[in-house]
């Protein structure tokens, strides 16, 4: 799971994994699988580098 913010700068955590879409218009809008979006303050470029390095960490110690 990563961290991200909420507009009004609250951090919660959501499962990269069922992430269907990320757009902006001008907000950075997260669709899920189940159909609920989030409205974040990280653009999508922050979330996919946030989404690397998480997976980065499962598979690196898997292989350690």
């Amino acid at each position: 799971m990563i961290q991200l913010h909420r507009l009004n700068k609250k951090p919660f955590y959501i499962n990269h994994r069922l992430i269907e879409t990320i757009e902006t218009n001008p907000d950075t809008t997260i669709h899920m699988m189940s159909g609920q979006s989030f409205v974040v303050l990280e653009t999508p470029d922050e979330i996919q580098n946030r989404i690397i390095e998480f997976e980065r960490k499962i598979f690196y110690d898997k292989v350690i």
